[in-house]
């Protein structure tokens, strides 16, 4: 199976308060975030603003100014998860993590020397594929205006939107380049989060790309389809799995596990909260998890409580470490802040932030040129399952 290589660090966790978050503007307590601010910052943040109104050359945004503001506060945490979102990126990031969004129903690559714009993917019965879209299909035309040499994300605005409204879509299809346009009526689309499917020897393998809304739905259905297919054993493929919600993974792992401890969280306080399984559910057949350097956040959860259970075996490279929990602050004015809040730990106390999970059957992927499908990973992690229905 030929993967690609996922972002590296998805949240872990995303919760929504409201409420203010109160920064402690008016604290000057030693080590308080209030201590960075005060009437010198203020001062200060004048003078650069009489520099700017004099000397600056191009065009002043306030409001791009004033975000900078924000972000620069953030970042001066040094803590690569903790970040300020403006309202456009707040929105962008609530769809990423519902797992749903208006559109089409397809997944757009943009050649970075080209600039050519292509139906990477089409997915399976979306309005896209309805109106005969196919993948490799070339991005001519949105709305009948040329895209060549556009921005791929101002062309994923234009694509999108409300769900009943149409688009016309012209897209080169060939060798000959034949130039076809079809009116193409937007859609509530659910991410495919997960991908199935049959083995040999009645083996299932199932990949969750990330943990989203949607994955657990779609994670059961797979798993039922490939139960009453007669699967005997399973591959639980986390490679390049950036994270996502600490809700859901632990959903799915309490399908899987016995009764007893999922997963731990510690905050700055020491205050511990605990997840559960009820192991009612107990998954009855051999498993292997997949993993390699790019699996973080949730992925080790997952991979993390397999291990510590004897569950299954863990097959792959060792994981990202990225064991802290973010936490989602709405700022009630469109606006958030992500927060790194807690730490979290395997259900034998094990630290996995900077550490990752070392897999139990270690194996560094190697391409192979003459066969792109070729994966040596996937076939140790089959080795081991046989062996383990045996």
């Amino acid at each position: 199976m030929k993967f690609i290589k996922g972002a590296l660090c998805g949240a872990l966790a995303i919760l929504f308060i409201t409420g203010l978050v109160s920064c402690g503007l008016k604290v000057k307590d030693e080590g308080k975030a209030g201590e960075a601010l005060g009437r010198e910052t203020e001062e200060k943040l004048e003078k650069l603003g009489n520099l700017i109104d004099r000397n600056y050359l191009g065009e002043v945004d306030s409001e791009s100014l004033q975000s900078g503001i924000y972000e620069g506060y953030l970042s001066g945490l040094d803590d690569p998860y903790s970040v300020y979102y403006d309202e456009e990126n707040t929105k962008k990031l609530l769809e990423s993590t519902s797992g749903e969004y208006e559109g089409i129903g397809t997944l757009l690559s943009q050649d970075k020397e080209t600039g050519v714009i292509v139906l990477s993917r089409v997915y399976e019965g979306s309005p896209a594929e309805k109106a005969g879209l196919k993948d490799g299909d070339i991005l001519y035309k949105v709305a009948g205006k040329d895209v060549s040499g556009r921005d791929l994300n101002e062309i994923v605005t234009d694509v999108k939107g409300k769900h009943g409204t149409g688009v016309d879509i012209t897209v080169l299809r060939g060798e000959h380049s034949e130039e076809i346009t079809v009116t193409v009526i937007r859609e509530k689309i659910e991410y495919p989060t997960v991908e199935s499917r049959m083995l040999e020897n009645g083996l299932g393998y199932i990949q969750i790309l990330e943990f989203d809304a949607v994955t657990y739905d779609q994670y059961r259905k797979a798993y039922e389809e490939l139960k009453g297919q007669g699967m005997k054993g399973m591959v639980v493929d986390l490679r390049n799995n950036p994270g996502g919600s600490l809700s859901i993974v632990c959903q799915i792992l309490d399908t899987i596990l016995p009764e007893g401890l999922i997963v731990y969280t510690e905050d700055k306080n020491g205050e511990r909260q605990e997840i559960k399984s009820d192991g009612e559910h107990k998954l009855d057949i051999p498993l292997t998890v997949l993993v390699n350097e790019y699996s973080a956040s949730a992925s080790e959860i997952f991979a993390g409580a397999v291990q510590d259970y004897g569950q299954g075996k863990i097959v792959g490279m060792k994981t990202y470490g990225k064991g802290v929990v973010q936490q989602l602050f709405d700022l009630k004015d469109g606006t958030c802040v992500k927060l790194t809040i807690s730490e979290y730990f395997t259900p034998k106390g094990r630290q996995i932030n900077g550490k990752g999970v070392t897999p139990d059957v270690e194996v560094q992927y190697e391409q192979n040129p003459s066969d792109p499908e070729a994966d040596n990973q996937l076939d140790k992690a089959i080795e081991v399952l046989e062996e383990a229905c045996d």
